[in-house]
């Protein structure tokens, strides 16, 4: 099987070329200096010959989309427009990666896959628009949305928090955001998962189960590189600064793959012991 994976230098990019590969598959790793997702041409031509497409490519930075809504805009839903558009030419299966940002983050029990979208962020919003355009263009498409990810390869929340932990005496983490830490390497086999069930076309939901605060997951982070848990002090994200909005909950439920005979990623904290010594290395 043909795989090709827009985004490939990103955080789960890397990681997912790498699951392809182990596995025996063919993969096409393609980042922005190579593959242009806006371009359609580009695109059209780089989608011929494969079986798969992963768009692992997106405008993550969620306060500069704040600032800049036009150009995430161009990213995350018009490159995955075009990407779903040569895909249905080629007869080629679409994987889009989305978010919880697309939910609004008040609710209190985790969302299920067909939950109203309601983005409060430029982010969100253009991911919603992304999702609604593959669903538009291309009838066989996996939306597989995640959050608070975290891989070797790239900067997030435990690198950095285990940098500063190792800096200063103590660390502010807020303790009123719930979600479920996702490691990057995770959720690239959940997709090579859902791709070998043949899943049908649809929305799923790529998260750990469980859910934790950032606080928490802070605490967490210390304690595995071998520091004092109680150096993390509990903060409110009315104290956080930044233009976008954070959602206050945005856990995920996992039902459709649950229907679909495809299990899960396990519990947010046996997933983080297994992933820290390769996460902090």
């Amino acid at each position: 099987m043909r795989w090709l994976v827009a985004g490939a230098r990103g955080m789960l990019g890397q990681d997912m070329v790498g699951v392809l590969e182990r596995a025996g598959h063919d993969v096409t790793a393609t980042d922005r200096d190579v593959l242009d997702i806006a371009d359609g041409a580009q695109v059209l031509e780089a989608v011929r010959g494969h079986d798969i497409v992963v768009n692992c490519a997106a405008w993550t930075a969620v306060d500069d989309a704040e600032l800049h809504e036009s150009e995430a805009f161009v990213v995350n839903a018009v490159g995955a427009a075009r990407l779903a558009r040569a895909a249905a030419q080629h007869g080629v299966r679409l994987v889009q990666i989305s978010t919880d940002y697309v939910f609004s983050g008040d609710g209190a029990v985790p969302y299920e896959e067909s939950s109203p979208l309601g983005p409060r962020s430029a982010y969100g919003r253009t991911k919603a628009a992304g999702e609604w355009a593959v669903a538009a263009e291309c009838a066989d498409h996996l939306i597989v949305r995640t959050a608070w990810l975290y891989g070797a390869g790239g900067r997030c929340f435990p690198k950095t928090i285990a940098r500063l932990a190792r800096e200063r005496d103590h660390l502010d983490v807020v303790d009123d955001q719930v979600g479920q830490p996702t490691w990057t390497m995770d959720l690239a086999d959940l997709v090579l998962r859902l791709v070998r069930a043949e899943a049908p076309s649809g929305t799923y939901h790529g998260t750990s189960t469980g859910e934790t605060s950032w606080f928490d997951f802070a605490r967490a982070v210390v304690s595995v590189a071998g520091l004092d848990p109680e150096m993390i002090r509990s903060s409110s994200s009315a104290a956080a600064s930044g233009p976008a909005p954070r959602p206050a909950y945005s856990a995920l439920g996992h039902e459709a793959l649950v229907r679909v005979g495809v299990a899960p990623i396990g519990d947010w904290t046996t997933r983080w012991e297994v992933a820290a010594s390769t996460v902090l290395a």
